[in-house]
């Protein structure tokens, strides 16, 4: 199987349209066909139902959807990680990745507590909007990262556990909710005149609501003190609540385990020593 055809297969299968996998692979939609089709007939398999009307996947399709993007991400993640390698000749340094706004007085003990070691490289941060850590991390632009569960997905990845939070709703100052000691999900659910946030697709569209289109944390913060919005966060996010926000905690949320991750054949020893640093906090 060539990286080309699986790429392609993924891209409609992601799209289910050739049309738009075609415009997103930047090629014209007729040799795309013929590729998916070739692919179909050397593994000796149907991986998409196509209709006038619609592209849906199959069983088989769905396997190697999931398989192909896995494969996809090792290969980015072995050409960006022996780059990386090359350069590090001259300039030392680990890439990690963390979700903007979250984690925000780990990652500065974190950072601290390792600069302090000996033998210790520079940490460049790469600050992502929710969800992206991972990705950075499978595809090799980062070195490791502080992943979410239940939210991120950890599978195939090494972890070590740093902390685990209740959740708290944040809430604008005044709101009639912010008088309760304590909230339930149901309690959250359709509030008037908070509708929930819309953050970003993969395509980086938004989905449809009413709520306002959020990036990032702080400028969902900003949102709910203005009274656009509310958020469901974990504990520590009470450090860096305003004057205007209200913090009441959400008893039937899950709890959210921070890790720090890094892939399982990492062999890089400043990633091992900042890991052990974090461990120890």
């Amino acid at each position: 199987m060539e990286s080309r055809e699986l790429r392609y297969f993924v891209a409609v299968a992601e799209e289910l349209h050739f049309g738009r996998a075609a415009e997103r692979l930047g090629i014209a939609q007729p040799p795309l066909s013929r590729a998916v089709r070739q692919l179909e007939r050397r593994l000796g398999a149907v991986l998409l139902h196509r209709t006038s009307r619609a592209v849906a996947l199959t069983e088989a399709g769905a396997v190697l959807l999931a398989e192909g993007r896995a494969a996809l991400d090792a290969l980015e993640a072995a050409e960006q990680r022996t780059r990386r390698t090359a350069r590090a000749a001259d300039r030392p340094a680990v890439v990690l990745a963390t979700k903007a706004g979250a984690s925000e007085e780990l990652l500065a003990k974190l950072l601290d507590a390792y600069a302090a070691e000996p033998g210790s490289v520079h940490v460049d941060v790469e600050l992502c909007g929710p969800g992206q850590q991972e990705r950075l991390l499978r595809t090799g632009r980062a070195d490791v990262a502080l992943l979410h569960r239940p939210f991120d997905d950890t599978t195939g990845l090494d972890t070590e556990e740093l902390m685990t939070e209740r959740q708290v709703a944040v809430l604008p100052a005044g709101h009639e909710l912010t008088i309760r000691a304590e909230l339930r999900l149901r309690d959250l659910v359709d509030l008037p005149g908070l509708p929930a946030a819309r953050w970003p697709l993969a395509d980086g569209g938004y989905p449809p609501g009413p709520g306002p289109e959020v990036r990032d944390h702080t400028q969902l913060m900003q949102l709910v003190a203005l009274g656009r919005t509310s958020m469901v966060a974990p504990e520590s996010v009470r450090a860096r609540l305003r004057e205007d926000t209200v913090a009441v905690p959400v008893v039937d949320a899950p709890e959210v385990t921070t890790v720090i991750a890094w892939p399982p054949q990492s062999r890089s020893r400043a990633v091992a020593d900042l890991v052990r640093t974090a461990v120890r906090l």
